[in-house]
């Protein structure tokens, strides 16, 4: 299922269990967040194909954290250069979001879900991965990646940032 939430961003949900999916055109730019499970992958290609975009047409593919809900179709994506946090991707071919040059893009560090999990600020639209959810819920942090004493703190950081829209890891 196909949701405008901005002129240039849509959120792709789907029937099978996965993580959304966020579009963002962005100066000539397309950028994935998220690429959700392999469960997802047919519904994904025919959403994307619904907007027009086939998959090598994407440019920047950003990932909120390391879970195969929200990973399981990076190969999809034969053109695009893959970003991440290297706390959660250590080793694996992931670009370091350190090294991320878009200024229309705020990378905001929020570990608890995994070490590594990070949430973007696009104008007034928070892509949150799995740190929070809608109805006040929050990512589980009992998984060994977790670190649950530093969710609170995560959970402080974005309580100050200036956001309209929640766009979500699930919409659970």
């Amino acid at each position: 299922m196909i949701k405008r939430i901005k002129e240039n961003v849509w959120q792709l949900c789907f029937k099978s269990f996965g993580s959304c999916v966020y579009v963002l055109k962005i100066e000539n730019k397309i950028i994935v967040i998220d690429t959700s499970s392999k469960e997802t992958r047919q519904e994904l290609t025919e959403d994307l194909e619904e907007l027009n975009i086939k998959p090598g047409q994407v440019d920047i593919i950003l990932l909120t954290h390391n879970h195969w809900d929200h990973t399981g179709n990076i190969d999809v994506f034969e053109n695009a250069k893959i970003y991440g946090d290297k706390i959660d991707f250590k080793g694996e071919e992931i670009l370091d979001l350190d090294d991320l040059k878009m200024k229309e893009i705020e990378i905001i560090k929020t570990p608890g879900h995994t070490k590594g999990g990070v949430c973007f600020l696009y104008e007034d639209i928070l892509f949150s991965g799995d740190t929070i959810f809608g109805g006040g819920y929050i990512g589980r942090t009992d998984f060994p990646e977790s670190e649950p004493e530093k969710m609170q703190e995560s959970l402080e950081k974005l309580k100050k940032i200036n956001y309209e829209i929640l766009c979500p890891g699930h919409l659970v």
